[in-house]
């Protein structure tokens, strides 16, 4: 995973507690900036470009 370059949401304001993600070819990686060590999730660009429109969109509220 050193290989890849991991970035975090502007809105994030330099905090620590996010997640941050990484788009090597034909993939999109996603994993907790506190835990960069621990497991990544992986996701076809296709699906994620979906969630993040969802997102966006305001379908997920708290």
């Amino acid at each position: 995973m050193s290989m890849v370059t991991w970035k975090k949401s502007t809105r994030s304001n330099g905090g620590g507690n996010c997640v941050e993600v990484a788009t090597p070819s034909q993939a999109v990686m996603v994993r907790d900036s506190k835990d960069q060590q621990g497991p990544v999730l992986h996701f076809a660009p296709t699906p994620w470009a979906t969630f993040l429109k969802t997102i966006k969109a305001g379908a997920f509220t708290a």
